[in-house]
């Protein structure tokens, strides 16, 4: 007993650590990860037909994005007719670094889009990644 009075701040760090080391895997097994990485973009696209919206502004979109993504822009979200219709559908939100995409996610949510994600690192990890890409004749 004296010696864990003695040495409590080690004990003390060693269960800080541990539970920083978990703290990741009980955020995602908890659902409260709304990034994901190219590779799991890829897949739930292939196999949960997951829809890629880019919320670029039109310029940015027609500089290069994803293949098949349809160019909503964040400052139209809410009013946007190119969101699908079956709101159950996974989205995956693609800007060029991710910051306004996660923001877009909030708003989907709001909206009643739950599988909405957002890319982590956005279309820099998209290209990074060598997936395809697309620019809209100007």
């Amino acid at each position: 007993m004296k010696f864990f009075l003695d040495t409590w701040y080690l004990f003390l760090a060693a269960a800080v650590s541990g539970g920083l080391l978990l703290w990741p895997l009980i955020i995602k097994s908890a659902g409260g990860s709304t990034k994901v990485s190219t590779v799991d973009a890829v897949q739930l696209i292939n196999r949960e037909k997951a829809l890629l919206i880019d919320v670029s502004e039109p310029a940015e979109y027609a500089a290069g994005h994803a293949m098949g993504a349809r160019s909503v822009p964040l400052g139209s979200l809410e009013a946007s007719k190119d969101l699908p219709k079956n709101k159950a559908l996974p989205l995956v939100v693609v800007c060029p670094t991710g910051t306004r995409a996660s923001k877009a996610v909030t708003t989907l949510k709001k909206l009643g889009f739950e599988n909405a994600r957002s890319l982590a690192g956005g279309f820099e990890a998209w290209r990074a990644a060598n997936l395809p890409v697309e620019k809209t004749a100007a």
